[in-house]
């Protein structure tokens, strides 16, 4: 199955694109949609809609993963980053893209066993699951795949469970 992960954020949307057979995950493509933060808000929201559209376009996911808005430390920044959810969840629906979401510290539990890793935790698993490019280096990009994984391992975890019953 073929997954789009995607970490949601005004200036820096990470994605990824894995592709997940059983337990084995194949990093097909990654990086960041990036917006100018001297554009108009609704502008940038434009651009990440329309670059979420081709994304989903280039690489035909059958399902996609999405951060989900859990607890913000600057109160400035939670209404821009539910800003883009919302054209990125839009962006998705349109495109006919099934969308599962996932706080952070869900994903942090699915992939290192507790939900208070750090950055670098989280990395160096998503480095176990997938190969990396040593030029990844955004976390938001880091964080896509890890939500792409955390996405990958439920829907596995759910398909065994209908089998089974």
């Amino acid at each position: 199955m073929r997954i789009l992960g995607i970490d949601p954020g005004i200036g820096i949307t990470g994605y990824s694109i894995i592709e997940a057979q059983g337990d084995s995950y194949t990093l097909v493509s990654c990086g960041s949609i990036q917006t100018d933060k001297d554009l108009p808000h609704q502008k940038r929201l434009a651009e990440i809609y329309r670059d979420i559209k081709q994304i989903c376009s280039s690489f035909s996911p059958q399902s996609a993963a999405i951060e989900q808005l859990f607890f913000f430390k600057n109160q400035k920044t939670i209404i821009p980053v539910a800003q883009a959810r919302g054209v990125i969840l839009a962006a998705l629906e349109e495109s006919g893209v099934e969308t599962g979401e996932y706080t952070p510290i869900v994903v942090k539990q699915v992939l290192t066993g507790h939900g208070r890793a750090s950055k670098d935790e989280v990395k160096s698993m998503v480095g176990r699951y997938v190969e990396l490019n040593p030029n990844t280096k955004l976390d938001d990009t880091i964080d896509s795949i890890a939500i792409g994984i955390c996405h990958a391992r439920n829907l596995e975890i759910k398909n065994k469970e209908c089998i089974n019953e």
